[in-house]
């Protein structure tokens, strides 16, 4: 790369702590050299234990016709900081001059930028010197031209294997890109960050959620199965005897946070989610064997299955009035205190006022409750406890029943009854009459499918809440405070949880959209999310056209369109659920691999590679009538098979298959 006078380069993102870019720029110190140039490659190692570095090595060459020296200057542009600086701080890192270079003639210079942690032990070499051997043998790794060159080969050749787990060729380059590379490596960076670090706080504040460290395994667990199962347990270990859990924890002492406590009931559900997403994925059901504390006492331990079931019958014995899930603090959405009654400054939504409350009640949770006790019977199943399973059906059946009966408001699901038993998200409300978290849930979970409702709620997303970049939380938007609602209506109209667009759970509508076979409409919901497709309108949007954000500002907003909050969000581990479990159609079952896609008319014959358990699986999918679901038939390695679930091999490597659609 030449680089103009003035010119720069940026380099990889996340390079150190508090970091978020740097670029190589150089200056010419010799006016009668003007046409000195550099070229610059960079290196940003995956830290090993302790350590951090990053390597710049940049090669400047004398294009001119007469001598001349040049000066190579490193930067990097420090994260903004609210209540500190009020942009984006430039700081020099590092610089180097070069000899005078005759016309055509070059120079290597390597810039190694690192951080080292010494054990207690070896802190100093003598009084009052710091011990600086570990640091020196780090720089000697990287000495010359050719450890560079093998060091970025290697990471290049590291993160290559890691998101080659699964990799599609279709005729749409977007879909790729993001598939590919992108949506991968945010489902990475989520799942070693969960929302520890924003824009907007510092230190260990909030640690690690509970909630949020389950979803993140679902677009994690393909990737390093192993880190999936030591998160698990992390997270179990903080659960309550009851079933309940802290909804947050801090990673480095493992411990929850007092601070905020439990109360969020649909906490528990979530660790059946992971669980069961991490069995399927590797068919390790040692992991439900593993003894694992209550609130980090080993006292308390017993199997990871038991806590799976205090998780199941938290809700079987937190029911309200109707019958449904009874809140807490809040469950999915942290802003829809329905027991808190914040009415004064310092007053928390979140941990203010009574934290269960005996009646109001989620439907929200009502629709997990049905799909994660099926998943919760399926583990039954895997460990011989038919009569378990039985019992954990026959809870979601009447759960089930229940939503039909008192969570249905004619042409879509209720969102909740607050804490006098009166509807939210119902046409009785004046404001807030429609919320997308029950429309989606309940469908994906099955609800209502058969009796035609599922399709007349999403019919009424598509009516009320859908816009041009995503589907907004809720409409209308609260255009003053509800002390019975919390927190939702303190926002104003068109942010946030107040008919903002929250893209953590578009993918939960576009889901529900593949359960009833549409899959164009599914489609077209995962596009208006897809930083890909949105980056034409960068302008508008205003966040990195490669990774997701947690919102968009909706249609009653000021800036409809613009996102916020990037990179840490639980949208990246559901939407790629979602485009590769149910529009690509690749899901893991405890018995193999289901291909069962829902595309768009005219997306056409693709192709996949997913590692699975031991293999590598080549599919091939074939679409001649070009229809949005079906599979006709299915062969594997030219053998044809019943059904559309590949069965697991036994030592075998390599494994081709072609399904056909229609």
């Amino acid at each position: 790369m030449e680089l103009a006078s003035g010119g720069s380069v940026t380099l990889n993102p996340v390079i150190l702590p508090s970091v978020q870019e740097a670029a190589v720029t150089w200056t010419s110190s010799d006016p009668s050299a003007a046409a000195v140039s550099s070229t610059g490659m960079v290196t940003n190692l995956f830290p090993g234990l302790g350590e951090k570095t990053v390597t710049a090595e940049v090669t400047v060459k004398n294009t001119g016709d007469v001598a001349g020296k040049d000066a190579i200057q490193l930067y990097v542009s420090l994260p903004y900081i609210t209540g500190g600086l009020e942009k984006a701080a430039v700081q020099l890192l590092d610089y180097a001059k070069t000899d005078e270079l005759a016309p055509g003639e070059s120079k290597t210079y390597i810039f190694v930028l690192g951080y080292i942690e010494n054990p207690q032990e070896d802190k100093w070499e003598a009084p009052g010197i710091i011990n600086k051997k570990p640091a020196q043998e780090m720089l000697a790794r990287y000495a010359a031209d050719e450890d560079v060159d093998a060091a970025f080969a290697t990471l290049k050749n590291y993160w290559k294997g890691l998101l080659g787990k699964y990799h599609v060729e279709s005729g749409d380059e977007k879909v790729n890109r993001m598939v590919n590379t992108w949506n991968q490596y945010q489902c990475m960076v989520t799942f070693n960050m969960s929302r520890s670090a924003s824009y907007y706080e510092s230190g260990i504040g909030r640690g690690m959620g509970f909630r949020d460290s389950c979803q993140d395994l679902l677009g994690f667990v393909h990737l390093i199965p192993d880190r999936a199962r030591e998160r698990i347990i992390d997270i179990a270990s903080t659960q309550f005897e009851d079933g309940s859990a802290y909804h947050q924890y801090q990673p480095l002492t493992k411990k929850g946070n007092s601070d905020i406590g439990s109360g969020f009931n649909d906490d528990p559900l979530w660790l059946i989610a992971g669980t069961s997403a991490y069995v399927r994925e590797t068919g390790d059901i040692s992991i439900l064997e593993q003894m694992v504390p209550f609130d980090n006492d080993m006292s308390k331990a017993t199997p990871l299955m038991n806590h799976l079931k205090r998780s199941f019958d938290f809700i079987v014995n937190h029911k309200g009035p109707h019958g449904l899930p009874l809140i807490g603090r809040a469950d999915w959405n942290d802003c829809l205190n329905l027991n808190c009654f914040s009415e004064h400054p310092g007053e928390s939504f979140q941990t203010f006022g009574p934290s269960e409350g005996p009646v109001a009640e989620s439907v929200f949770i009502a629709g997990m409750f049905v799909k994660y006790g099926e998943e919760y019977a399926q583990l039954c199943e895997l460990m011989g406890d038919s009569q378990e399973a039985a019992y954990a059906r026959e809870q979601a059946a009447a759960m089930y029943d229940t939503i039909l009966k008192s969570g249905w408001d004619g042409d879509w699901f209720l969102r909740a009854y607050d804490a006098y038993s009166h509807k939210v998200g119902s046409r009785e409300c004046e404001e807030g009459q429609i919320y997308i978290e029950p429309q989606g849930f309940c469908v994906l979970a099955g609800v209502g499918v058969k009796e035609g409702l599922a399709e007349k709620a999403l019919d009424s997303v598509k009516e009320y809440l859908d816009t041009e970049y995503g589907i907004v939380i809720l409409q209308p938007a609260y255009t003053e405070y509800h002390l019975e609602l919390g927190e939702v209506p303190s926002y104003p109209p068109g942010y946030k949880e107040n008919a903002g667009i929250f893209c953590h759970n578009n993918p939960w509508v576009s889901i529900a959209e593949t359960v009833i076979g549409r899959g164009s409409r599914a489609f077209e919901i995962y596009r208006k999310t897809c930083p890909a497709y949105v980056e034409e309108i960068s302008e508008i949007h205003r966040t990195e056209p490669y990774v997701y954000s947690q919102m968009v500002a909706g249609r009653d907003a000021k800036f409809h369109g613009e996102a916020k909050n990037s990179w840490l969000t639980g949208t990246a581990a559901w939407t790629f659920a979602n485009i590769s479990q149910y529009i690509l159609g690749v899901y893991p079952t405890h018995s193999g691999l289901q291909i069962n896609p829902c595309v768009p008319k005219g997306f056409g014959d693709f192709k996949l590679t997913r590692e699975y358990r031991g293999a590598v699986y080549h599919i091939q999918v074939l679409n001649p009538q070009d229809v949005e679901k079906g599979v006709i038939s299915m062969t594997v390695d030219g053998t044809a098979v019943e059904g559309n679930i590949i069965p697991c091999p036994k030592d075998q490597k390599e494994v081709n298959v072609v399904v056909t659609m229609g």
